[in-house]
Order: structure tokens, then C-alpha cells, then sequence
């Protein structure tokens, strides 16, 4: 996550009532209490995206091509996987899980993105007719039955980051270790359990007004700086808080007390979701969607830094000119990587460019913007993998790391953070220099163990599906990286040495952007309702990036 520095009272119920008919799918409200069947597979009539027999093996999208049929097993391989994480009891899902897939294994915690990731991956796995809709329906609603009566912020309406999957009870103390853990509301966790609402609401006949409920009474201004507090500014058009702690201040040093929806003042975090090429968009746009939070807490993000020697600590020096929209002035930067001109993020990673991807489509409302950035980035991923680096592969992203625990990983010419998110595990360093300001100090690095996740290959399947698929293929080919879940979560390319286990999220990433490419975009029609369209697509769609070729 980047870590960096007109309020309405409620949402809207045309935003949370299904608009896409054929989305949805009927069923009783008690089929919540429907035994589950995790093998079962669809018996209603099949969807548009589901595999009929005889039915061609090949997608094109774009014309390219792709076997239809070893995706949909990967998709119901991975779907396994978070069946496995997935308590039967409270339907939330564990963080993570090892290759085993045994219950004991699991984390023994989740997270609101955890849990909105389960939910999104129900519907896909649905669409895809690897669960039946009434499977689908009850594991929706028992999950959503837990997430309604678990204890969250009252005032906000927002979730903690931890949770005992098995319980619904929020971590007041880390398992295995003790430690303490103090409850804290993060924008970016809520904003994907947020989203996945959203999904539900226009997918699921059953479970819609479950999902209404909750997201209705979910406050995005809670998180929105409008930079009227002289004693605490941020940028002119406001931006989002990394979070706040409701009961006590978890971060000395980093929070002042505070509130933007009033009522009892919460801990605040001084730091602030400051870039627009990040995962963390997903929230600003909830909070427009809505209307408690105004456009111009879009564009006071940024694109890049300026192109300024006071600027120079980043390891590119931008190009681009200054536009102005909804009253706040843009410096329209992108860096100069292989002959195109990207908008970079803040540690170069799929995850920040392609995420909020997976729900609104962004390339299609956005032609000048994220139209263009979305297939450069990829382009470039892929370029760094094959021919900069040489690793044979590509798909850089956060994941776990092969070598121990969980790693920031990216190309680290696609990003502003001098301290990079790198593609290898000896962490080599891209610096070209910022022009006359600061001499490069290693323009051409030498590349050494690069760790790639199948993640960031699914995320990029929505731009690239020939080059993602076959890069995936290579990978379950060439590696001991495939198991009884889908495909461990990073390989180290040059040793051959696995992560051998699945993250929650990772694997719903996964599961919703196959759904989303054999699908025909099921996830971002599910999210995007006229009312959702209507609010959001007038404020991305004017802005022209400085992407493009070089």
C-alpha cells in the first residue's frame, strides 16, 4: 500500500439495487441454510461465459487466443484453495494457507480485504460454473450474516484490520506471538470489502440486501481530509487517510485525534493515500460513488512528483504539462521506460495499476488515462521480465516471498519510491538519474533472481490474455509451482525456489480477473450499475495522462 502523506449522511439506495438483470440469479432466502457442497457445479442454465460441451476451446479477446479450458481449472483450482481457508461455520476466510489446505493450517486471522475477496470470488466461481448459484447464494449469505453482527466502528460503519476467521471476533491480541493489537479502521481494507459489497448487491438476489445493509451504513468521509484543519494540511482538493484507531492511539507520533463525520474524536493517521496509480484509488472512488466524498479528491493525488530539483529524490525525472480539472491543477507526469511513457505507482507493482481494474473499467470510461496506462504498464512488465532482466517470466507484485515471509515486489522503473519495489531477491536498484539535477547511478543494473506471481499474470490476462496466458503456462511447465489450490503465490525464476502457499487475496485477485476475462467481465458489471456509472464515470473520464509512446 502507498504510504504517504459536499459530505452526504447516506448512500444513495439506487446505487445498491441491482440494475443487470441477467447478473442476477433468484433463490429463497432460506438457502442460506442449504448444506454447502464444494465440489457441486452449476445446475441452473448455463451462463453466457460458462463452458457448454462442444463449445470451442479457444478465447479471443482482441484476437488473441487462449485455451478457455485450462484457465476455468485454474480458476476451480485456485476456488479450492479458498474453500480450504474458508471457515464453514462463519464463512469468513483465513488469510492464508499452506500447500497442505488443511483446516489446521490455516492463519488463524483475516482482514475486511480477505473477506470482500471471498465474496467477489464466490460470484466469479459461480459465473464460471464452478459452484452452483444456490451454493453460491448460501455462502454469501452466511458470510454476510457473520460480517453484519461483528463488531466494527459504530459511527463509520468501518471494519478493524483483524478479525478470528473462525469466530468473527476481533484480534485484540496476535495469534501465536501475544502481541497486542490495537483495533485500527483502515480506508484501503474497508474500501475492498466496500467494493465486493457493491459486487454482491448487483449479482445476488438472495444476498443483495444483506450487502445493502452493511455498505449503506458505511462512511467513506470518515476517511476524507478536505484540508480545512489549518494545523494539518494535505493537498488543495483533499485526500484520504490511511486510517484511524476508534479507542486509543495505536500509532504515537503518527495520528492526531480528530473526526470528519463528528461525534467522538478517533486517532487519525497523519499519513494520507497520495498517489493515483495505487490499489488505494478503490476507496476515493467508493466515497464519490456515494457522494460523501468530491472529485477533487481524484485529481489531488499524484501523477508524479514535479519535475523540479526539489523533486529529485525519486529515481526518474517526469515528463509532462500541467492541466486543470474540477478547479485543481495536475501536473500530468509519466517516466520514460523502453520507449513509452508510463504513469508510474509507488513501488511499480501489477497489484497498484490493475486492482480497482478488476471492478470498474476503468480503460473503457477512462480511454485517455487509464486506457492508455493500463496496457503500458503491462507492456512493460513484461518487457522487463523477458528482455531487461532476462528472467524468462514476468508479473511483478507484493506476494509472498519465496526466500521468507511476505515481500513488497515491482519493477522498480515503474514506480516514484527511491527505495523501490524491486524484481529480484537481491533487490538491484534502477536509478537513471533526474536530468541535470542528480547524476544516475545505475542506469543499467544487472538482474539477479527475479520472483514473479501468478497474481500479477491473471491481473494482467485483461490486457495482454495471449502473452499472460502463455507466461502462466511457462510457469506450471517449467516449476514445481502448481498444486492442489492453483499456483503457489511467487517463484523465485532463476533458483526454481517456491512459495509454497496460497494468500486469501492473492488468490481472489486471481479468481476475479478469470472471471472478468471468461466471464465477460462479471465482476465489473456486477459493481458498476448505471447510478455507479453515472457518478464515476464523468470525473476519470475527462483526464488525459501523459502516457503514451515515447
Amino acid at each position: 500500500m502507498t504510504d504517504m502523506t459536499d459530505r452526504t449522511d447516506r448512500t444513495p439506495q439506487t446505487l445498491l439495487t441491482p440494475s443487470r438483470r441477467s447478473l442476477i440469479v433468484g433463490g429463497a432466502a432460506s438457502v442460506a441454510a442449504l448444506a454447502l457442497a464444494p465440489a457441486a457445479r452449476a445446475s441452473t442454465a448455463p451462463t453466457a461465459s460458462a463452458t457448454a460441451a462442444g463449445a470451442p476451446a479457444l478465447v479471443r479477446r482482441g484476437g488473441l487466443a487462449f485455451d478457455r479450458r485450462r484457465v476455468q481449472r485454474w480458476a476451480s483450482d485456485t476456488w479450492r484453495s479458498l474453500v480450504a481457508m474458508t471457515d464453514a461455520r462463519t464463512g469468513l476466510p483465513a488469510d492464508n494457507i499452506p500447500e497442505s489446505l488443511a483446516a489446521g493450517d490455516r492463519s488463524g486471522y483475516t482482514s475486511p480485504t480477505n473477506i470482500g475477496g471471498y465474496l467477489w470470488s464466490t460470484i466469479a466461481a459461480r459465473e464460471l460454473g464452478v459452484i452452483s448459484a444456490r451454493e453460491a447464494s448460501a455462502r454469501l449469505v452466511r458470510t454476510l450474516t457473520t460480517v453484519e453482527r461483528m463488531e466494527h466502528h459504530t459511527p463509520s460503519g468501518m471494519y478493524y484490520n483483524w478479525y478470528d476467521e473462525a469466530t468473527g471476533k476481533a484480534l485484540l491480541s496476535w495469534p501465536g506471538s501475544g502481541d497486542r493489537v490495537d483495533r485500527f479502521c483502515s480506508s484501503v481494507d474497508n474500501g475492498w470489502l466496500g467494493a465486493a459489497l457493491l459486487v454482491v448487491a448487483g449479482s445476488d438476489r438472495t444476498a443483495a440486501p444483506l450487502a445493502r445493509k452493511i455498505f449503506g451504513r458505511m462512511r467513506w468521509d470518515a476517511f476524507y481530509d478536505d484540508n480545512s484543519d489549518p494545523a494539518h494540511q494535505v493537498r488543495p482538493g483533499g485526500l484520504m487517510h490511511g486510517g484511524f484507531y476508534p479507542y486509543e492511539d495505536g500509532r504515537p507520533g503518527g495520528t492526531y485525534q480528530g473526526t470528519h463525520i463528528g461525534g467522538d474524536p478517533v486517532w487519525l493517521t497523519t499519513h494520507h493515500y497520495d498517489t493515483a496509480v495505487s490499489e488505494t484509488r478503490i476507496t476515493t472512488y467508493l466515497g464519490i460513488i456515494t457522494g460523501q466524498v468530491p472529485a477533487t479528491a481524484y485529481y489531488a493525488t499524484w501523477r508524479t512528483f514535479p519535475d523540479a530539483c526539489d523533486w529529485s529524490w525519486p529515481e526518474s525525472q517526469p515528463t509532462g504539462v500541467n492541466r486543470t480539472y474540477f478547479g485543481i491543477d495536475v501536473f500530468e507526469g509519466a517516466y520514460t521506460y523502453r520507449g513509452m511513457h508510463v504513469v508510474p505507482g509507488w513501488g511499480g507493482s501489477m497489484f497498484e495499476e490493475l486492482m480497482p481494474d478488476v471492478f470498474v473499467d476503468e480503460a473503457r470510461w477512462a480511454p485517455r488515462s487509464w486506457g492508455l496506462n493500463h496496457p503500458l504498464h503491462v507492456r512493460a512488465q513484461r518487457e522487463h521480465g523477458l528482455d531487461e532482466a532476462g528472467y524468462g517470466y514476468w508479473g511483478f507484485s507484493p506476494s509472498s516471498d519465496p526466500f521468507a515471509g511476505y515481500r513488497e515486489y515491482g519493477v522498480d522503473a515503474l514506480g516514484l519510491n527511491p527505495d523501490g519495489y524491486f524484481s529480484d531477491k537481491e533487490m538491484t536498484n534502477y536509478d537513471p538519474g533526474f536530468g541535470d539535477c542528480r547524476p544516475a547511478t545505475n542506469a543499467t543494473p544487472r538482474f539477479g533472481d527475479g520472483v514473479v506471481t501468478p497474481h500479477a499474470s491473471f491481473l494482467a490476462m485483461m490486457h495482454e490474455p495471449r502473452e499472460a496466458y502463455a507466461n502462466l503456462a511457462r510457469l506450471q511447465g517449467d516449476f514445481d509451482a502448481y498444486g492442489r489450490g492453483g499456483f503457489f503465490d511467487a517463484v523465485a525464476v532463476r533458483s526454481g525456489t517456491v512459495a509454497r502457499r496460497y494468500l486469501s487475496l492473492d488468490q481472489a485477485m486471481i479468481m476475479g480477473a478469470a472471471g472478468n476475462v471468461l466471464g465477460h467481465d462479471v465482476i465489473r458489471r456486477a459493481f458498476s450499475s448505471k447510478a455507479v456509472e453515472r457518478r464515476l464515470r464523468p470525473v476519470i473520464g475527462i483526464e488525459r495522462f501523459g502516457a503514451g509512446p515515447a
